[in-house]
């Protein structure tokens, strides 16, 4: 499509954190971004699934909702959805015809150029106002304070998901510069959910809450009782602040995920009590149950069977560890492994040695790569198996026939591999 592959000719000006040039290219469109009721979403781990559980909330209780989130898996269009829908090929035309006609304008006027994302998320803004959203929800794409969705002047509730290491020369190499860089989206007055163990980056994201004089409710400290966990999800029982919640079902598989729709059940209960929304009970559960996030834990076969999971950094490694370990004990498994040479390779490599010794090394489709050959000696030398793959379709052809027989094949390490993988298992 034309408008994606003008979206593209940006990226040459790479990720640049700040908020200046979002800022003059809103300003130029009207700013469509300030009439809209925003949930602004941030976390390393877990804040695509916590977005998904409120987006499908939210939807089954009649609101028209819009979505926007990063990266995309198959298909650009996934990166803006409202009502149910990705955004349609004419509309992102539309859309992208008027954003991309005030970036050049801004360009010869001698402001700097936007970047890729930016220009995306004033697509998005742009088009969630045309639509009349009655709430939006958006995930933050990198840290917090410097993405260009933080130009939201005031959401109705700031959500802080998790803090782990990821993109530490970006956003800092500590968990305290961490969680500084996230809780930047946290604002004067609103109020901020926080679902993070760490206490070191929870004390951050508590005293920068304070400052701006927001509530802060934190998610950590309201626990749950789960009575039946499966590859194919949970049900638990909760309460928040004297509100029953017994028998939530989810469809996303992990204790992770629990964690992850607890923060979207008490962010969707504070603004009930606020008065922002009306939710009716059968209607919550039902929007909760029909979340499905694609590429976490994503079941897309059976005998053997087919996970995808993006797990690209050491806290997703771990989750995906516990993940297996609680549904597919005594399985086995073999791994379709592919990653990203700037992530700790060694410590999600160490998580992914505890699932199987059975690997298949492959790449993903990314500049960034790590090679498939360089994959394949990090596990021999941690005792693994490895075999390697030209390419995501080589990979899935060798995991078909593999001589070890598994009864569970898991493709990891990248949302790029995984986008690559699902394409193919589209197809076959």
């Amino acid at each position: 499509m034309d408008a994606i592959k003008r979206i593209h000719e940006f990226e040459r000006f790479g990720s640049v954190l700040g908020l200046e040039r979002m800022e003059i290219l809103l300003a130029k469109l009207g700013n469509p971004h300030r009439d809209l009721k925003a949930i602004h979403v941030a976390g390393t781990n877990g804040k695509g699934s916590v977005c998904r559980y409120l987006y499908e909330a939210l939807q089954e209780n009649g609101y028209r909702v819009g979505l926007y989130i990063s990266p995309f898996i198959r298909r650009f269009n996934e990166r803006i959805q409202f009502d149910g829908q990705e955004i349609s090929d004419e509309d992102l035309e539309s859309c992208s015809r008027k954003v991309l006609e005030k970036a050049e304008e801004m360009v010869r006027e001698g402001a700097d150029s936007p970047t890729e994302f930016e220009v995306i998320t004033a697509i998005a803004f742009l088009y969630f106002a045309e639509k009349k959203a009655d709430f939006v929800i958006l995930e933050v794409g990198l840290g917090g304070r410097g993405d260009s969705t933080n130009v939201v002047e005031k959401p109705l509730i700031s959500i802080i998901t998790s803090i782990s290491y990821d993109h530490m020369d970006r956003l800092g190499s500590t968990l305290e510069e961490i969680a500084g860089e996230k809780a930047g989206i946290i604002k004067d007055g609103v109020p901020v959910v926080s679902n993070v163990d760490q206490r070191e980056a929870a004390a951050v994201i508590a005293r920068i809450a304070y400052q701006k004089g927001c509530v802060l409710y934190d998610a950590t400290k309201l626990r749950y009782a789960v009575w039946e966990e499966t590859a194919g999800g949970s049900s638990f029982d909760m309460e928040i602040y004297g509100t029953d919640y017994s028998g939530v079902r989810i469809c996303m598989a992990g204790k992770h995920q629990v964690e992850n729709a607890k923060t979207a059940l008490l962010a969707l209960e504070i603004l009930r009590k606020k008065g922002l929304i009306n939710v009716h009970r059968d209607n919550l559960y039902r929007g909760m149950e029909k979340a499905r996030q694609p590429g976490r834990f994503e079941i897309a076969g059976e005998e053997p069977y087919l996970i995808l999971d993006g797990a690209h950094n050491a806290a997703g490694a771990e989750a995906l560890r516990e993940t297996m370990k609680r549904c597919f004990p005594e399985r086995r498994i073999l791994m379709v492994v592919g990653m990203l040479a700037d992530k700790e390779i060694d410590k999600i490599t160490d998580s992914f040695c505890e699932i199987t010794d059975q690997f298949i090394a492959a790449e993903p489709d990314n500049p960034r790569k790590l090679p498939a050959r360089e994959l394949a000696r990090i596990l021999k030398e941690k005792g693994a198996a490895c075999e390697i793959a030209e390419s995501a379709g080589q990979a899935v052809r060798m995991a078909r026939s593999h001589k070890s027989e598994p009864e569970v094949v898991l493709f990891a390490g990248s949302l790029y591999l995984i986008g690559s993988v699902k394409e193919i298992l589209n197809h076959v």
